[in-house]
C-alpha cells in the first residue's frame, strides 16, 4: 500500500542544471546550495523540521537583516567548546563516563538541524523543531524530554561562559515539556522486576563472578553500578550485619553517602571473593576469563576413540604457542562496568535458551525492583 503523502516528509532532490539541492515545502523551492555537500544537507533538514513543526506549513519571518562584522558564533562551535569542557568535568578514572555518552545522544540532532546557524538565534522555535525530530525517531517521551533538558542545560552554560546572550536561555526554558496524552510521543513501558524464575536458570551459565552479583543485586537492591565497585575496604565487617559504602554512587554529587546492608546471605555470597588487597574489586572480568577458560574442557565432547596422529599433536602444539602469543584486542578489565555486567547477562540468556530452557530477555535493573 503506498505511503499517504500526508505523512511523508518531502525529499532532497538534485536540480542539475546548477548542481544544487532543492527541496519543495508547500508549493515552494528551496535551493540549498552545493548538492550534497554538508551545508546543503544540513540546511535541508533544518527547513523540513522547521516546516513539520509548524504545521506542514510555511512560517512566516521576514528577511534577516545583513550581518556586519565578524561572523557570529555557530552552534557547532560552540558545542564544541562545551564539549572541551565536559570532558574535563564529568571525567573519571573507570573509563568514558555515561554523561557524556547520553549527552552526544542529545545534542546530536542540534548539530544536524542547526549545526551552522548562530548560536544567538536558536530561540523556542528552534527547539521544538528539534524535539519534533525526536518524535520523528521513535523516541519514548520521557527520553525526549531529558534530551530537551539536555540542550538547554548545555545553551545554560554558554550563556555563564558569555558565549550567547541570556535572552537565549530564557527564551528555551519557556518550552515546557511533553505531556502524557497531550503528545504524538509514544509511552516508555515501565521497567518490572524479573521473575526468580527466570533468574535462576542463568546462574549456572555464567562466571561465578557475574552470577554473585546477579544474586546481590536481587537481595539487596543495588544498583548495577554500585554492586559492580565492591572492595573489601568499602565493607565495614565489624558487626553482625555488614555494611558497605559505595565510593561512587547516583547521588554522590548531592555530598551524601549511601550504606547498604549485607545480611548472613549476601555476606556467604561475597566471602569468597574478599581473599585480595583492600584496594582491589572483588568481582574482576579477568578472574572470570581465568575461570571460563579452566572450565572449558568441561563442556567439550567426549574423548574420541579414533587414533591421534602426530601431526594433529604438532598441529596443536603451534595453535598452543600461538595462542600463548596473541594478545586480546580488548584486554580485560580490573572490574566489571555495567555495560558489560549487561552484556555478560545477555550471553547467560542466550546458553540458558541454547540448552533448551525458554525463558525472556531480562537486564541488570530489573533485578532490583522487586527488592
Amino acid at each position: 500500500m503506498p505511503k499517504s503523502s500526508a505523512f511523508s516528509v518531502p525529499k532532497y532532490r538534485h536540480f542539475r542544471p546548477k548542481n544544487l539541492g532543492v527541496v519543495r515545502l508547500s508549493g515552494r523551492d528551496f535551493y540549498l546550495g552545493e548538492f550534497g555537500s554538508p551545508a546543503s544537507l544540513e540546511k535541508y533538514h533544518r527547513l523540513v523540521a522547521k516546516w513539520l513543526e509548524n504545521g506542514r506549513q510555511l512560517p512566516s519571518a521576514s528577511a534577516p537583516a545583513e550581518q556586519t562584522g565578524p561572523p557570529p558564533l555557530s552552534i557547532n562551535e560552540m558545542l564544541l567548546a562545551y564539549w572541551r569542557y565536559a570532558e574535563d568535568y564529568y571525567r573519571t578514572d573507570d573509563g568514558p563516563p555515561k554523561e557524556l555518552v547520553c549527552m552526544m545522544h542529545a545534542i546530536r540532532p542540534l548539530k544536524a538541524l542547526f549545526g551552522l546557524a548562530p548560536a544567538h538565534e536558536f530561540g523556542p522555535k528552534a527547539l521544538k523543531a528539534v524535539r519534533q525530530s525526536m518524535i520523528e525517531a521513535d523516541l519514548c517521551r520521557r527520553q525526549i524530554n531529558t534530551r530537551v533538558n539536555r540542550i538547554r542545560r548545555v545553551f545554560q552554560w554558554a550563556v555563564s561562559e558569555e558565549l550567547v546572550p541570556p535572552s537565549v536561555i530564557e527564551g528555551l526554558r519557556t518550552v515546557a515539556g511533553l505531556r502524557k496524552g497531550r503528545t504524538t510521543a509514544r509511552e516508555s513501558k515501565p521497567v518490572k522486576p524479573v521473575a526468580r524464575e527466570h533468574v535462576e536458570p542463568v546462574l549456572s551459565f555464567v562466571a561465578p563472578q557475574v552470577a554473585t552479583m546477579i544474586q546481590l543485586q536481587m537481595l539487596t537492591g543495588m544498583r548495577a553500578c554500585e554492586v559492580a565497585i565492591m572492595r573489601p575496604r568499602d565493607i565495614d565487617r565489624s558487626g553482625d550485619v555488614w555494611i558497605y559504602a559505595p565510593n561512587k554512587h547516583k547521588t554522590d554529587y548531592l555530598e551524601q553517602e549511601k550504606f547498604v546492608p549485607l545480611g548472613l546471605k549476601s555476606q556467604k555470597l561475597i566471602r569468597p571473593f574478599l581473599e585480595r588487597s583492600d584496594d582491589e574489586y572483588l568481582f574482576s572480568p579477568r578472574e572470570a576469563e581465568t575461570w571460563r577458560n579452566e572450565n572449558r574442557a568441561l563442556h567439550r565432547k567426549p574423548d574420541r576413540k579414533t587414533k591421534v596422529y602426530p601431526c594433529e599433536l604438532r598441529a596443536r602444539e603451534r595453535r598452543k604457542l600461538a595462542s600463548s602469543k596473541r594478545k586480546s584486542k580488548r584486554p580485560k578489565r580490573a572490574r566489571y562496568d555495567t555495560d558489560a555486567y549487561r552484556r555478560a547477562i545477555t550471553y547467560g540468556i542466550a546458553k540458558t535458551r541454547k540448552a533448551g530452557l525458554d525463558i525472556p530477555h531480562w537486564h541488570p535493573h530489573q533485578l532490583r525492583q522487586g527488592s
